[in-house]
């Protein structure tokens, strides 16, 4: 179980105008600007649960994940994961978790994926025959086998997305975090990693937490979307929540509507754009 209480995290970003005399200027005394990531935020997910992490740019979703998985320490506030202090137990919490960035690779660039693999086997001390096991697993679900002996610079956007995730799995974590998994993925690579989400989730319980901005992935995966903006979480409930606290217009305010045009909506009414 995740339990988040009153965490707030805090960054002081150096700020200067334009020019090369502000820029001399700065070599001797800097102006900082102090941006308040979280503020008193606290949620409670349950194992097994599959939860959409939304917000618009700079709302804090990255923030909340780095402490989550141990990267970030918060200024105040706690957080607990099945009994760990994320950053204070840092290697026995990663063995627990799995990370997707859809922007960031965990593969090794030059070299075949399958070394990839071979490697992160290592790092997480998982035995010969666990490892065998699971790469079989996922490169008959993931449809890998043609990939493995490919480098990673070599594969498409779609074919290294699936390795990605793949790579975040071989030690068969009880919590995924995945960031914009399917960003500039084709329809049917976005449809295949959507599904083997959610069997994932049916066969082995995994929790998963969902941060991106297609609201399409969010309805095909996720079953309770919480809201961040500014800092502050600002709604925790179920897709048909989310629709109601968009109070659209009536003619577009029933489950079809668009997610999208539901969620712009709901950022404009909260003034959280």
């Amino acid at each position: 179980m995740i339990t988040m209480e009153n965490v707030c995290k805090s960054y002081k970003v150096a700020k200067r105008n334009a020019g090369f005399g502000e820029a001399c200027k700065a070599l001797f005394h800097r102006s900082y600007e102090e941006i308040q990531a979280l503020n008193d935020v606290s949620f409670t997910i349950h194992d097994g649960e599959m939860v959409g992490y939304i917000g618009p740019n700079g709302a804090g979703k990255s923030s909340t994940i780095k402490i989550l998985s141990g990267i970030l320490t918060p200024d105040s506030g706690t957080c607990i994961i099945d009994g760990r202090i994320p950053w204070k137990t840092r290697m026995e919490h990663v063995r627990q978790i799995g990370v997707v960035f859809g922007q960031r690779s965990q593969l090794w660039w030059d070299i075949p994926v399958i070394d990839s693999f071979e490697l992160l086997k290592e790092i997480y001390s998982v035995s010969t025959l666990r490892y065998k096991n699971k790469l079989e697993e996922l490169s008959e679900l993931l449809q890998l086998q043609e990939l493995l002996k490919t480098p990673t610079r070599q594969l498409s956007l779609g074919q290294r997305m699936r390795c990605e995730i793949a790579a975040s799995l071989l030690h068969e974590p009880r919590l995924l975090f995945l960031d914009e998994p399917t960003i500039g993925l084709d329809a049917v690579s976005k449809l295949a990693v959507r599904d083997f989400i959610k069997k994932l989730n049916q066969e082995q319980k995994t929790t998963v937490i969902l941060t991106t901005h297609d609201m399409q992935d969010i309805e095909a995966i996720a079953e309770r979307v919480i809201l961040i903006g500014k800092g502050k979480i600002l709604l925790d409930g179920t897709l048909t929540d989310l629709r109601e606290a968009s109070a659209m217009q009536e003619e577009s305010a029933g489950n079809s509507a668009n997610l999208d045009q539901v969620v712009a909506n709901l950022y404009r009414k909260m003034n959280i754009m």
